[in-house]
């Protein structure tokens, strides 16, 4: 998007573009998966695909399942 915006040139778009949503849609399908795997709550589910339309989203929803692992069971 800088490029295309700052330098003129859409070309770099072309290929950014087609790779941000295919990591996207790989995001979202695991996200599924291991809410499938782990049996997370529909809360959780909610929070991890919000988070993959939050910019720096997953990195939050990775340290939260970090913290949620290495805490021990209430």
């Amino acid at each position: 998007m800088p490029l295309k915006y700052l330098a003129g040139d859409p070309r770099a778009v072309r290929w950014a573009g087609p790779a941000h949503g295919l990591l996207f849609v790989v995001y979202v399908l695991l996200a599924l998966i291991a809410a499938r795997n782990h049996r997370w709550p529909g809360r959780e589910i909610g929070l991890a695909i919000l988070a993959a339309v939050l910019p720096f989203g997953p990195f939050w929803f990775d340290a939260r399942l970090r913290k949620a692992i290495s805490s021990p069971p209430p």
